[in-house]
């Protein structure tokens, strides 16, 4: 697992600020930066936005995207990281949104999570299936790759 606290010195040596915006994690990224001492000089802000409300009202997620490809997919994710930086003084945003179970469809199964990692010059995604290992342990991967998102993102610039 990525350790929060190396997250945090990179962005430090850089003079980056962080924001998240969560949905199936409710919030353990944010947790995870801070947990750590100190975060408070490069963690700009987190966004827990579980609705599709919430991912209009706070990150500006279009309506027409989550009707045409609902929450959990690329497209949704990519607006909810670019909207975590719009919305922030942040130079680099996470965004995780998927279906952590117990459940899903045959269309979104349990376990997939997409990603939007966004910084200035712009936002790539991913989606990734983590299957079906219960509720905790999909929200535990998704937080813990969602860091390692940042530890790359922050140590390319």
């Amino acid at each position: 697992m990525t350790h929060a606290g190396d997250i945090l010195d990179a962005a430090r040596e850089k003079g980056l600020r962080i924001a998240t915006a969560e949905s199936c994690t409710g919030g353990m990224v944010a947790v995870a930066l801070t947990d750590v001492p100190g975060s408070s000089d490069v963690f700009e802000r987190g966004f827990v936005t579980y609705t599709n409300t919430a991912k209009t009202e706070m990150l500006g997620v279009r309506e027409s995207t989550l009707a045409a490809v609902g929450a959990v997919s690329e497209d949704v994710a990519r607006e909810m990281a670019l909207g975590a930086l719009v919305n922030s003084d942040a130079d680099v945003a996470v965004s995780i949104t998927g279906i952590a179970g117990p459940g899903g469809s045959e269309f979104k199964p349990e376990g997939r999570v997409c990603f939007g990692l966004a910084t200035r010059e712009g936002c790539t995604t991913e989606t990734i299936e983590f299957g079906a290992p219960g509720r905790d342990k999909v929200r535990e991967a998704a937080r813990n790759h969602a860091l390692s998102l940042l530890l790359d993102a922050i140590c390319a610039k």
